[in-house]
């Protein structure tokens, strides 16, 4: 619970509060109520889109390592940071719009 608590708390301070939702882990319930959080659990559609999207975007992670592999000593991991920002700009764009704005080849399988 500990370990639940510090994490949702450095999530707290560096991005506000908000809603936290899991899969039912008694854990975060406890950590949520000592940091005054509303806390909810997944449907069972949701826990199923979630292991579906967790797997293809770290496959897509994955990708961009093999591609451009960080060598430079002591890396902030900012250029994967910025990659991140830039693919889920992308996807979001072309998946919600049905418009590729950006100009790229884009298979969103």
């Amino acid at each position: 619970m500990l370990i639940a608590e510090k994490f949702i708390r450095s999530l707290v301070e560096n991005y506000g509060k908000h809603i936290v939702y899991t899969d039912g882990g008694t854990w975060y319930d406890e950590a949520c109520n000592v940091l005054r959080l509303k806390h909810y659990l997944y449907s069972s559609f949701e826990k199923s889109l979630m292991e579906r999207v967790n797997p293809y975007f770290k496959d897509r992670i994955e990708g961009f390592d093999d591609y451009y592999p960080c060598i430079r000593n002591g890396c902030t991991l900012f250029h994967v940071y910025n990659w991140i920002h830039f693919f889920v700009s992308m996807y979001n764009s072309v998946t919600t719009t049905g418009r590729n704005d950006f100009n790229f080849e884009f298979n969103g399988s």
